[in-house]
């Protein structure tokens, strides 16, 4: 377990424009092989019935599992490379959270797949991806740090 690569993601993870600016009730807890997500609902994240948009559904998901993965990848970032969702049902209140776990590893593919549930513990959508380790050093000029 490296507590200090964990709180580096973390902090990468909230420091990003996409979280700053537009998801920023985004919350993030990440140990080793897994990683929590979770976000406030708004309806700025609605579309037109109400409810919240696919596109929410996947960055939460896509997130979960990415930062699972690069939980045990310590030097260097990684890229999704496919990443499929599913949904199951809407939601328009409350918190919900992405719980993404490592499935599979290898020296630079990984499998990693992801559950969002609303604040009452529902399984509202899944999802799995593969990533693969990039070129890109962990560094403070990325916001690791």
């Amino acid at each position: 377990m490296n507590q200090a690569h964990y709180d580096k993601l973390e902090r990468m993870y909230l420091q990003a424009k996409v979280n700053t600016k537009i998801f920023d009730t985004t919350k993030v807890k990440i140990s080793e092989e897994i990683a929590e997500i979770s976000l406030e609902i708004s309806d700025k994240y609605f579309h037109a019935l109400g409810a919240i948009h696919g596109s929410v559904y996947f960055k939460l998901l896509d997130d979960a599992a990415f930062f699972a993965v690069n939980s045990i990848v310590e030097d260097v970032f990684v890229l999704t490379t496919s990443f499929n969702i599913n949904l199951i049902r809407p939601v328009n209140k409350g918190v919900i959270t992405a719980i993404g776990k490592v499935k599979f590893k290898s020296r630079n593919i990984f499998v990693a797949e992801s559950t969002l549930y609303n604040e009452d513990g529902k399984e509202i959508a899944f999802g799995t991806g593969n990533f693969a380790k990039s070129k890109i050093e962990l560094s403070e000029k990325i916001g690791y740090l």
